[in-house]
């Protein structure tokens, strides 16, 4: 970062706080602090995902990322997180898209973001043409997310 002016590197800076902050808003509370070493308990539950939210069939649309899906859905639709989704009453998971890594994830979210509306509609529509809530299906034992679920091991 030599030679860049200071206004750059504090905007640098700012922008790496963010990044940090925006990632420890997606932990939930319930499954404890962030993984150590050894443990293994809570790795089962993360999925690095891109999302989409809605507060209605055609209605207002919000693009996130995270590496605990169902965690940060349900902070959205507890109202839990300050911002966007609180304030338009965004809290029907209607789209998202599982990833091995969350940089790639990160840059699908960037990538959808520059979507145009038709496009993220015809996204949503092809897989959930009702925009039905999908989050109440993430944690059915038969759901998308059933490889997550811990399995009762043979006696």
């Amino acid at each position: 970062m030599a030679g860049l002016v200071p206004a750059t590197q504090k905007r640098r800076r700012r922008e790496r706080a963010h990044c940090a902050f925006r990632a420890n808003l997606g932990r939930s509370a319930s499954l404890g602090p962030r993984d150590k070493p050894g443990d293994d308990e809570r790795k089962d539950f993360r999925v690095n995902a891109v999302y989409m939210m809605a507060s209605g069939q055609h209605g207002t649309i919000y693009i996130g990322v995270t590496s605990e899906l169902v965690g940060r859905v349900a902070k959205h639709r507890e109202g839990l997180i300050d911002g966007f989704t609180k304030r338009y009453d965004v809290k029907r998971l209607v789209w998202f898209e599982r990833h091995d890594s969350i940089v790639v994830a990160i840059q699908r979210e960037k990538s959808l973001k520059k979507y145009k509306r038709e496009w993220k509609v015809n996204l949503i529509e092809r897989e959930n043409p009702k925009w039905d809530d999908l989050f109440p299906k993430l944690i059915l034992e038969d759901g998308p997310l059933s490889d997550l679920q811990p399995r009762e091991e043979p006696l």
